[in-house]
């Protein structure tokens, strides 16, 4: 009949199964987002935030029927399938520099190369096999960037990467446990579907992927920053102790002009970086503010990338950005791309109901957001591991939040049957320095010396003891010690879910003659181009020995607070010494100070450089100064050469496995 109304039929399924066709949808952030219908009458102004600045309805989190079919609809994959390119591209990077490929031979040739792992189970392979290692991770992280075998090559990826990074707790950072979460969480993505191999060679392969294999890894980069901003949301951050004379990099040039070195270092180093830090998530997840702060979330790891040598975080973060916006953007830029592109779907279109299986993936979703939202501060479980600061560095996101200035570092190795002592390089059997400052590692080292002192000298190290005394600085602070030297290592109790009984406490209650010690400081240096200082607090009935070399001249030890006992090693007779008291020292000789009664002392050595008197040196401009303001050709080559040792490694490696070729050793010295 010609006046009858035909039936359209209208689409009642967007799940997952009616993306196989070829053609995409093309949309917004905001347009994806959208998908459940809006009420124009609702005059909530909570909905109206939601809809109008995050472009999400709150209906969509009102269940976890619709939050799961939030997080399961289609979307397109370009976006994701360029930061998988750029994270395989940078961890093929990381590889050679942080995760140590360029330096494998020290190492995992050397047999007497202490580790430091998490669990002390782990044990380092053979240098050979260690060279296999290595190659499993960078082919897994080529084939990541080129997305062939996408899940096969995440695997190579991920179990070589996660063993070495558990193998050795002093190279652990926060960017290195953040690659390899990024890794895990891609592992279980579709980040193939666009540009990749395995989208090559498969065309009928579908380009749409599931809205949540976004939401997971944008969620890890907005922990990333709101918990490093909370962490620096602290007195000790706002106060601008743990970032000193950054203000006179050149990449400060600019506010130098009409800012002082000082406030640069306060306002913009501390103040702004934990604005920044909290909020630029927040930001950037608001459509209306995104393109606002853009500029200033790429400027922030740009200058990251110039001011401190952390190898790929700026550029992971860097191409993180991108994910923030549309998701088919790469396919906007893409001219030459045939593939047709969809208007935007109707947001009143309601999504099917989600399945079991569904439910179930985003309660695991939902699982993993929670553990890592618990995470950095999960710290009163594991008591073990907090010592001045809470926690193993790394998966806390305390970034750039505490210095250290290490003034000595001595290991004494006692023969507990002819009672001899002796001195060890406390850098004999590792390069890295974090175990001085963390319970657990002291202890590993100290049974890793035992072990390697007992296959070189087995008739010494029958019965032996060692002690380790540490004096470090914290963000300005006193120079203290972080252990109990009376404390035998070898048998110090330690768990990882009781406090630590000598590992000794930062000493806060000092914390007060921090802007005293930088006047003083000040003024030392004011006396001429060869003075200097040097402020100490000790514990109650510890002595601290100290030889002055014989190139200084004019040393004074001055109290500041609390009572000490001095005396030298030519003179029995001992000086009771109160604060403000101030007595001189002669050179070349060892001097003794024990601090006594019930609370710590504070103290400070001043000296004169003889030797750069004489011979009249002196520094007239920073360092930082004479180098090139931007060495990119030198950094390149230095990376290249880098490379070039990696490759060499492993060539040696897989010729010595495959055919028996002895492999060059690598030569250290010890004393």
């Amino acid at each position: 009949m010609a006046n009858s109304k035909r039936k359209v039929p209208t689409k009642s399924s967007t799940t997952e199964d009616s993306t196989q066709d070829k053609d995409l949808p093309r949309s917004t952030e905001k347009s994806a987002t959208e998908v459940a219908p809006p009420d124009a009458k609702d005059p909530s102004l909570l909905n109206k935030f939601f809809r109008d600045c995050l472009g999400h309805d709150p209906r969509n989190f009102s269940s976890l029927s619709r939050f799961s079919s939030w997080l399961q609809r289609p979307v397109d994959g370009a976006a994701l399938g360029i930061f998988r390119l750029l994270y395989g591209a940078a961890m093929l990077v990381d590889i050679a520099e942080e995760r140590g490929g360029g330096q494998l031979d020290v190492r995992f040739q050397d047999p007497l190369h202490c580790h430091f792992p998490l669990f002390n189970g782990m044990r380092a392979l053979a240098y050979p096999l260690m060279g296999c290692v290595y190659l499993c991770m960078w082919l897994g992280a080529l084939g990541i960037m080129l997305g062939y075998r996408f899940r096969t090559s995440c695997l190579a990826f991920l179990v070589p990467y996660w063993y070495i990074f558990l193998l050795d707790k002093p190279t652990w950072n926060n960017h290195s446990y953040l690659f390899g979460l990024v890794g895990i969480l891609l592992l279980f993505t579709k980040a193939e579907s666009y540009c990749s191999l395995d989208s090559w060679l498969n065309p009928r392969r579908s380009r749409c992927i599931p809205y949540w294999n976004y939401f997971i890894i944008k969620f890890q980069f907005f922990v990333l920053y709101t918990y490093a901003g909370l962490k620096k949301f602290s007195l000790e951050w706002l106060s601008g102790y743990a970032m000193s004379n950054l203000s006179h990099h050149w990449v400060f040039a600019p506010f130098r002009q009409v800012i002082d070195p000082e406030l640069i270092d306060l306002l913009i180093v501390h103040w702004f970086t934990a604005f920044f830090d909290l909020s630029i998530a927040f930001f950037m997840t608001v459509e209306k503010t995104r393109l606002l702060v853009t500029p200033f979330m790429l400027s922030f790891h740009l200058m990251n990338s110039r001011l401190f040598v952390i190898g790929m975080f700026p550029w992971v973060c860097l191409a993180e950005v991108p994910l923030f916006f549309s998701f088919d953007w790469p396919r906007r830029i893409n001219r030459w791309s045939k593939t047709p592109l969809l208007q935007p779907k109707d947001p009143t279109e309601e999504l099917n109901k989600p399945g079991i299986l569904a439910r179930l993936r985003t309660c695991l979703i939902l699982g993993y957001c929670g553990l890592q939202l618990f995470l950095p501060y999960s710290h009163f479980i594991t008591k073990g591991f907090n010592n001045w600061t809470n926690g193993l560095y790394g998966y806390s996101w305390d970034m750039m939040v505490h210095s250290y200035d290490t003034l000595q570092t001595s290991i004494q190795v006692v023969d507990n049957e002819s009672r001899q002592v002796h001195n060890l390089n406390p850098y004999a059997f590792t390069e890295y320095d974090r175990w001085t400052k963390y319970a657990d590692m002291a202890v590993q080292y100290a049974k890793c010396i035992e072990e390697n002192l007992r296959q070189g000298q087995p008739e010494m190290a029958k019965n032996i003891s060692i002690y380790f005394d540490i004096w470090c600085s914290m963000n300005g602070r006193f120079q203290q010690r972080s252990f109990d030297p009376r404390v035998d290592l070898l048998r110090a109790k330690w768990s990882p879910f009781e406090s630590t009984s000598w590992s000794l406490p930062l000493l806060n209650e000092l914390n007060h003659m921090r802007p005293k010690l930088r006047t003083i400081e000040t003024e030392v240096l004011a006396w001429n181009n060869y003075s200097d200082v040097i402020f100490v607090a000790d514990f109650p009935g510890l002595t601290l020995t100290n030889f002055i070399s014989p190139d200084l001249i004019n040393c004074t030890l001055t109290i500041l607070e609390g009572n000490v006992r001095y005396r030298n090693e030519r003179d029995p007779e001992a000086y009771f010494l109160t604060a403000g008291k101030s007595i001189g020292l002669e050179s070349n000789i060892t001097h003794l100070v024990t601090t006594i009664g019930q609370k710590p002392a504070s103290y400070l050595f001043t000296y004169t450089n003889k030797t750069m008197l004489e011979q009249g040196i002196t520094i007239d401009k920073p360092q930082t100064e004479e180098r090139s303001i931007l060495p990119l050709w030198q950094e390149f080559q230095h990376r290249v050469a880098n490379y070039q040792q990696f490759l060499g490694h492993i060539g040696n490696c897989l010729m010595h496995l495959l055919y028996d070729v002895p492999i060059p050793q690598a030569v250290k010295e010890r004393d």
